[in-house]
């Protein structure tokens, strides 16, 4: 039937097989950018989040928690609950997978297959890091579904992070990028590709380009296609392209300000990044990037809309949904 409902679904007529929601997004996704823990490393109940999937159309979510918490330093009079409410400074908490295990196994077991997990705890300046990843791999075997996000190079968040600047060509992650080839795990990283002091200069994109030709076989996705605030590189779009065309394990996160600034300034669709998306849909997923606002789902993702409309049917498949499965449900 047309309008069969199936677990807050419904079918969309027209599409074999699409399934429509009942609010939100008028196409259905899988979410592959979501923090269900926020810079304090507190999450609301993980109900609150399938409630919001359900009302929002969203199939499956690609979940994970935060690499670094801020600190309540003893000077402030009033707690924090962002990384930028003051100048104190953030640091690498590996709690947050355990946390996020314990979020996904809360849930009930015929509906924790909608979420892909994502392990991000420890420190990527540190050559100690993939000791961590081993072990956190194998506290949880089976669970995880890749890697990330791993906060590098991150406008004002590098400054507030204790120790040296993370990076994608830091050695403390090679190895751990090996691991993840032979895992066949997605590695999910912020890495700005310029600096807030040299916004229009691609400045830190030869980090990028060095960990992508050290490791072709590791699975890269490319958080925001590497915008962040207060960064505007000329004909970005060009650059995207080439990182596509040259490294074929290079894939493209969109979400956040990506969207917004670059992809749909002002809400109208960009021309040139509707070619670029349709040629290469197959490297292309949506994500809400929401930090446990879960309540903001289908509005965070209905945004997305005005652009969709504008891809072919297969594009927009894949951009919505099939990039996604195959990057983390392997």
């Amino acid at each position: 039937m047309p309008n069969e409902t199936i677990t807050g679904f419904k079918r969309k007529a027209g599409i074999k097989g699409s399934l429509a929601p009942l609010s939100g997004s008028k196409y259905s996704m899988i979410d592959a950018h979501l923090h269900v823990l926020n810079f304090l490393q507190e999450s609301p109940p993980a109900e609150l989040l399938l409630r919001a999937m359900d009302k929002a159309g969203v199939e499956k979510s690609v979940i994970f928690g935060l690499p670094v918490v801020k600190l309540w330093a003893e000077h402030d009079r009033e707690a924090p609950d962002y990384y930028l409410s003051n100048d104190s400074r953030c640091y690498y908490y590996q709690l947050t997978d355990v946390m996020l295990h314990q979020f996904v196994t809360s849930m009930p077991a015929e509906q924790q297959h909608r979420f892909l997990p994502l392990f991000c705890g420890f420190n990527p300046v540190d050559k100690y890091a993939i000791r961590d990843v081993e072990r956190i791999y194998n506290l949880y075997p089976g669970f995880w579904k890749g890697i990330g996000e791993l906060l590098l190079r991150h406008d004002d968040l590098t400054a507030f992070t204790y120790g040296e600047p993370a990076r994608a060509n830091h050695q403390a992650l090679y190895p751990v990028f090996e691991f993840a080839a032979d895992k066949n795990l997605p590695v999910l990283m912020h890495q700005n590709i310029s600096s807030v002091t040299k916004p229009n200069y691609p400045v830190y994109l030869y980090e990028l380009e060095d960990a992508l030709r050290n490791f072709p076989k590791t699975t890269f996705v490319f958080a925001h296609c590497g915008i962040s605030r207060r960064i505007s590189v000329p004909f970005y779009y060009k650059m995207t392209e080439r990182l596509l065309d040259q490294y074929p394990h290079l894939y493209m996160d969109i979400s956040w300000i990506i969207f917004d600034e670059i992809i749909c300034p002002g809400g109208i669709p960009e021309a040139r990044w509707t070619e670029l998306i349709e040629k290469y849909s197959h490297r292309f997923c949506l994500g809400s990037d929401l930090v446990t606002r879960f309540e903001r789902l289908g509005i965070e993702l209905s945004r997305y809309d005005v652009f969709l409309d504008t891809l072919s049917p297969e594009a927009c498949s894949n951009v919505c949904v099939k990039t996604a499965e195959g990057l983390y449900n392997r």
